[in-house]
């Protein structure tokens, strides 16, 4: 189910939420049951804002071609 709502994240939501998971990571006091699986949530949430960079890259590319056509 929480892949179904990733998929739904904006690249402003997804950015925001790895921010606040990388804030509890730096700040410790998690068992580590806890550190992996914000860890584990991060690196979820790393690669949602990748898709969406690549994307933006795609479609910036894609402009420049037309532009130079």
């Amino acid at each position: 189910m929480t892949e179904k709502k990733d998929e739904q994240l904006s690249y402003e939501q997804a950015r925001a939420e790895l921010a606040q998971v990388v804030e509890r990571l730096e700040a410790g006091g998690t068992s580590l049951e806890e550190s992996l699986a914000l860890w584990e949530r991060g690196e979820q949430l790393a690669g949602i804002c990748q898709r969406w960079l690549d994307g933006a890259r795609a479609r910036i590319d894609a402009a420049r071609q037309r532009a130079e056509q």
